[in-house]
């Protein structure tokens, strides 16, 4: 499901993500969407997801192996926050696959070639 129409276009993350999802799950991988976040609930307080800052938007597991990984997604244009660095650092420290995918091609990569912290 790769699309290059429009070259001008600039996929966004949503649309890259599902791409990924779509693709990483007929690839003999099961893979995750990380929701994280914080919702403000009707009496003012915050709730959140419980998952540390700078979480990967995906993450999953090779059947193959059982090798974990984390991908974050991004577009063409994004940028990694400081907080999304700072995991990059903590998983690169154990030797994680993880990495950061801006296309279907990327995230394959990363997962195929046990890649630790490409893209950061």
């Amino acid at each position: 499901m790769q699309s290059n129409s429009g070259s001008n276009s600039i996929k966004s993350e949503h649309t890259i993500q599902k791409q990924i999802q779509l693709a990483l799950s007929k690839h003999q991988c099961t893979i995750f969407r990380a929701n994280v976040g914080k919702i403000k609930l009707p009496d003012g307080r915050f709730f959140s997801t419980g998952l540390p800052s700078g979480f990967p938007d995906l993450f999953g597991f090779r059947w193959t192996d059982g090798k974990i990984f984390f991908i974050e997604v991004k577009n063409a244009k994004g940028r990694l926050r400081p907080d999304q660095i700072v995991f990059h650092k903590m998983l690169a420290s154990h030797n994680i696959v993880h990495g950061v995918a801006r296309s279907v091609e990327d995230a394959l990569m990363i997962v195929d070639g046990a890649i630790v912290g490409y893209g950061y």
